[in-house]
């Protein structure tokens, strides 16, 4: 069949497509407005018929000594099952970017490989139709230049597509998240969801954010994306696809829980010497629940005496709605309260509430960053395995029931040879530079 490519100027007709398509919010038009950095080309395929069968977000970036880098975030959405399709585009990009002076481009499709480590047909098909297209795999999942091939993915629907509720995905967590789920109810922890109007009449919401994510930071060592950054991302999705969710320490709420728990001490006490003998066990065991909880309450107060304010920001973060997908975006806890509260799972509860309360069918947890591993026998990416810094983040990423989803990986097609060999090189080492400045800046704070 015949196809044809062409730049697209109708970016309404563009988005439907993603839409239409399943495509994600990095596919989306919008992603190239947060993207400000990037100058962004965008394109469509069509069959025959005229029908549009493709589209393709394709950023730009000029590196020195490298030329011009272009990036496909999440891949193209269309077929991938065509190959005949993947070719074709594939022959017209090169095209592009050579009359552009283009190096390469990065092609990073959402195609599953393995899910929860059981391999994937489609994946190993779509793999090989993108080498016969003339794309090379990066084998190297440590050193993916743009996004990692790994992410947990939490199913929402059930098989009959029915919405799955909090009840039963909270009974599908692992016993010590259901554990800081009802804790974190019962120690005054409250949430509160905030779009771009309501942060643009309240700047402390994003301070409050703010700090949650400096906390975070220093704690796993990553950069911080910046407030800047973070509002447009708000503005540029706005108030129906994209929020900020913040969990509060409310000490009122906790300090009338606690006075309800010594009620009921009291209560137990005084019917502990008459009741039955096989009740006083169970009666006992409450009773130093009671004594174990209010420990913890006098440690909150503790902590928490030399602030004024009643409700303390703990834990939040920024997630995006697109397309039936809740996908976590940013996300943290401060260093306050953090082991006494557990706010962390208590949040992401929240937060996974907060994607069925919209009818969303997936929520993404987000990514995790690897180890060097050889690929498979077939040439397809190797088992992906967390790093070091990621293991235990990878670990309360699956608590929650999520699939460890390994995609097929970063795909590259080069146009320039001598360009893109610098390209690679530069940034390696621009990453350990960079890394070694943060370090510094973090010690130094």
């Amino acid at each position: 069949m015949e196809y044809c490519f062409r730049k697209e100027t109708d970016l309404s007709a563009f988005e439907d497509f993603v839409l239409q398509n399943g495509g994600i919010y990095m596919q989306s038009a919008k992603w190239a407005q947060v993207k400000k950095e990037w100058d962004s080309r965008f394109y469509s395929g069509f069959d025959a018929s005229g029908a549009r069968i493709l589209t393709a977000l394709i950023m730009e970036r000029h590196i020195p000594l490298a030329g011009k880098i272009w990036y496909c975030p999440a891949g193209a959405v269309c077929d991938y099952t065509n190959a005949d399709l993947l070719s074709a585009f594939a022959a017209f990009i090169r095209a592009e970017m050579k009359k552009a002076g283009g190096t390469a481009l990065f092609f990073d499709p959402c195609i599953p490989l393995r899910i929860n480590g059981e391999k994937q047909e489609t994946g190993a098909s779509v793999h090989t139709a993108l080498l016969q297209a003339g794309f090379q795999l990066n084998p190297d999942a440590a050193h993916c230049l743009y996004k990692s091939p790994v992410q947990l993915m939490l199913p929402l629907k059930n098989e009959d597509g029915t919405q799955k509720t909090p009840a039963q995905l909270l009974k599908s967590f692992e016993k010590g998240v259901r554990y800081s789920v009802r804790i974190g109810e019962n120690r005054g922890l409250t949430e509160e969801v905030y779009t771009i109007e309501e942060i643009e009449k309240d700047p402390a919401i994003m301070a409050d954010f703010a700090a949650v994510m400096h906390d975070t930071s220093d704690r796993n060592d990553f950069v911080e994306r910046g407030t800047e950054y973070e509002t447009r991302l708000l503005k540029v999705f706005g108030k129906e696809q994209m929020d900020v969710m913040l969990v509060y320490y409310d000490k009122e709420k906790d300090a009338a829980l606690q006075k309800a728990r010594l009620e009921q001490k009291d209560v137990l006490e005084k019917s502990l010497p008459t009741a039955p003998e096989k009740k006083q066990r169970g009666i006992k065991e409450e009773l130093e629940s009671i004594d174990k909880q209010t420990a913890h309450y006098e440690e909150r107060v503790r902590e928490t005496s030399d602030i004024q304010q009643n409700k303390i920001c703990v834990a939040g973060g920024m997630t995006v709605h697109y397309n039936g997908m809740s996908s976590c975006l940013f996300g943290g806890a401060k260093n306050l309260l953090r082991n006494n509260l557990r706010a962390s799972h208590y949040f992401n509860f929240r937060r996974i509430c907060r994607s069925i309360s919209l009818g969303n069918s997936v929520h993404d947890l987000g990514y995790v960053l690897l180890k060097t591993v050889p690929p498979e026998p077939d040439g397809t990416l190797g088992v992906c395995v967390p790093n070091e810094d990621f293991e235990g983040i990878c670990a309360f990423k699956k608590s929650f029931s999520a699939d460890y989803v390994e995609y097929i990986g970063e795909y590259v097609l080069v146009q320039d040879k001598a360009k893109y060999f610098s390209y690679v090189h530069l940034i390696d080492k621009a990453r350990t530079a960079q890394s070694v400045v943060n370090r510094i800046v973090r010690r130094n704070r």
